[in-house]
């Protein structure tokens, strides 16, 4: 089995209609991981160490999940959200917490979305751009740092096509190429030059070939369409590749390789991984837990190989764990372990790829702070 459609995967693990053609298949979600806030959706708060089915719907198009919440849209456009809802993060219009899938309001019409550190931010089929949970930072977008409970639209425009937020930064690209920033920026994450906070959309420079963007918590990691790859926010833990740790606060180009494919942002100040064409994986940044695959906890500040394999479909980066999949279908995992988040039954941390169980039906992975959500054919 052979991962379709790659360039349509979004950074946090949820796949894009508005880019590729509809799929001719739907996924079972699984889960594991810390439970505290209910955020597995078993209807329980028991952490789990290995992968368990959510319920037995197998309609499910993408998964997103971040601390304490996950969010899913399914095949019939419907949006749905449990786990912890202290901000109104779930989008439900109260702050009571669910640990089973609650459908956010009627409508079907949901495209993506993606689950920010208390907030969540999705894209509809007609490319509106919504927001909703907390917003200290601006980071709704919304020219205001009003907390809502239920999706509001963030502008007018239907232009949007993906967005990214693991922390209190987004990033997003519209159909045209441009890419676009706001929220929290105290280490330039925005790439707009400066550390200023903004609560509403900004252009980044005046490019139009961006093609995928994934949003860390203090740094951002995106692609040009001639498969360039550009880093820029916080660097003390080299996690912008670009061989030392100077922060930057407008994007700089890693290297001079036109062959990246898909990246992702950790949660923290960490670490980075990126795909290539030919199907190796690569990181750098950040290692305390392992959580570069090296097979050590040494920092690099430079993309540096995991292994010499070269069949590596996707890649997701959690807080200090690491979910990918290779187009055989099989997952594998690696980094901190405390939790169980790595789904291999223990709690034992690992610095190299370890796979998960022995199937090879699973497409993508969207992995939270210490909990991940997994989609399988």
């Amino acid at each position: 089995m052979s991962l379709r459609y790659t360039g349509a995967w979004l950074q946090d693990g949820a796949f894009n209609p508005l880019t590729a053609p509809t799929p001719s298949y739907t996924y079972g979600i699984w889960s594991f991981g810390l439970n505290s806030s209910g955020e597995l959706g078993q209807g329980n708060t028991t952490n789990l160490s290995s992968p368990k089915q959510v319920g037995s719907l197998t309609n499910w198009a993408s998964v997103s999940a971040n601390v304490g919440s996950s969010m899913g849209i399914k095949t019939d456009g419907t949006l749905w959200a449990w786990g912890a809802n202290n901000t109104g993060q779930l989008g439900l219009g109260n702050r009571t917490y669910y640990s089973s899938p609650k459908q956010v309001g009627a409508l079907t019409t949901w495209s993506t979305v993606s689950a920010g550190q208390y907030c969540g931010i999705a894209i509809k089929t007609d490319g509106t751009l919504w927001s909703w949970g907390y917003n200290a930072q601006g980071q709704l977008g919304l020219g205001n740092q009003t907390y809502y409970s239920s999706p509001k639209q963030v502008g007018s425009l239907t232009t949007w096509s993906s967005v990214s937020i693991k922390g209190y930064s987004v990033a997003a690209i519209k159909t045209d190429g441009t890419l676009w920033s706001w929220g929290y920026n105290a280490q330039g994450q925005l790439g707009l030059g400066n550390t200023t906070y903004y609560s509403s959309p900004k252009q980044v420079g005046s490019l139009t070939n961006w093609k995928s963007v994934s949003a860390g918590y203090y740094f951002t990691i995106a692609t040009k369409s001639d498969g360039s790859l550009w880093t820029w926010g916080y660097n003390g833990t080299g996690c912008l590749g670009l061989g030392n740790s100077t922060a930057y606060s407008s994007p700089k180009q890693v290297g001079s390789l036109t062959n990246w494919l898909q990246v992702t942002a950790g949660q923290t100040r960490s670490c980075a991984l990126s795909i290539k064409t030919d199907g190796t994986l690569w990181s750098w940044g950040q290692n305390t837990e392992g959580e570069l695959g090296q097979g050590n906890t040494s920092y690099f500040s430079s993309p540096k190989q995991v292994g010499a394999l070269t069949g590596w479909a996707f890649v997701n980066a959690g807080g200090q764990q690491v979910l990918a999949t290779k187009t055989n279908g099989t997952l594998w995992a690696w980094g901190k372990n405390n939790n169980g988040q790595l789904g291999l039954g223990n709690t034992t941390s690992y610095s190299s790829p370890v796979q998960v169980g022995s199937l090879t039906t699973w497409s993508s992975a969207a992995t939270g702070y210490n909990h991940n959500i997994v989609l399988q054919y």
